[in-house]
């Protein structure tokens, strides 16, 4: 960024302060925004634009097109062009620009296929091989793993919000854990029994690990700090590799494979909404989509007059 022009660093500099004290946007989203604008000034400074005030939509179509020609996904380009517009609604609203150039841009259409599936025959080998594994491990780690494998498909919730969990997020007498999710917004969500049995054998030896560095966090690392996302992955996928016919989708399938379950037992979307913690419920009817599919792909492979 510090090769920008002035105009560029200022303008992107004040839009990250609006990211995180106004919106309170996380770290990552940040370095999401960031990381595309920073490619959209580059691109444009290359072809004499130095500053926001100077970009027409033309130079932002220009910017996409460039992007798709050096092989960048449909769903890549969507992302990006609604960076481009979050940050031109920001700066024409600030006086940066005059007018605001992305007001019609328009992102790409992003298709949707069935993506791999997490079946639960899948997950009960998952929780078996990483329950045997904890029956072999003398120290707490393997509470600890199968309890964040429990939480994250027995919740939905993202690993972002598994790593920010305290110890008094947990309700044993109500079944619950307390989830500070996207834009500081806090749910409620149910445990199921085994994941309830999962924590309350990890918080039986949650001790062994604390520090003073600790504080209240309810997964910690070997060294006794809040667990860090990078962990929780490994994790995860570590255990589903250790289950050759299970796809290796990382957290979010067990997130996915949540939702999807949740559906297809017959929960209701707006529910299946609020335990995923969608602030739309247009983000959430994508697994109704995934579902229905999936009716369509059992009938044309099972019915005789399919």
């Amino acid at each position: 960024m510090e090769e920008l022009d002035e105009r560029w660093r200022t303008a992107l500099h004040r839009f990250d302060d609006h990211l995180r004290l106004d919106l309170r946007r996380s770290e990552h989203t940040r370095t999401a925004y960031r990381s595309d604008l920073v490619s959209l000034a580059t691109h444009l400074s290359e072809a004499g634009v130095n500053g926001p005030g100077g970009v027409t939509l033309r130079d932002l179509r220009g910017w996409l097109a460039a992007q798709h020609a050096g092989g960048a996904a449909p769903a890549t380009l969507q992302r990006r062009s609604g960076a481009v517009r979050v940050f031109f609604r920001w700066a024409h609203a600030q006086g940066v620009v005059d007018r605001d150039p992305a007001a019609s841009l328009k992102s790409p259409k992003v298709g949707r296929r069935l993506p791999p599936e997490l079946t639960q025959a899948d997950l009960q080998q998952v929780y078996a091989a990483a329950s045997a594994r904890a029956a072999e491990d003398e120290g707490p780690g393997g509470r600890r793993d199968v309890a964040l494998l429990e939480l994250l498909y027995a919740t939905g919730i993202r690993v972002s919000e598994l790593c920010g969990l305290d110890v008094d997020d947990l309700d044993h007498e109500r079944g619950t854990v307390r989830v500070l999710g996207k834009g500081n917004r806090e749910r409620v969500v149910p445990l199921g029994r085994p994941a309830r049995a999962a924590l309350d054998a990890w918080v039986q030896v949650r001790h062994q690990w604390v520090t003073s560095d600790s504080g209240p966090a309810l997964f910690l690392g070997a060294r006794g700090g809040r667990i860090d996302p990078r962990v929780v992955r490994r994790v995860v996928h570590a255990s589903l590799e250790a289950v050759p016919e299970a796809p290796d989708l990382g957290p979010h399938g067990l997130r996915h494979a949540m939702a999807t379950h949740l559906l297809e037992g017959g929960a209701d979307l707006r529910s299946v909404q609020e335990m995923l913690g969608h602030s739309s419920l247009a983000t959430t009817q994508i697994y109704t989509h995934v579902t229905s599919d999936r009716l369509r792909a059992a009938f044309r492979q099972a019915h005789p007059r399919a």
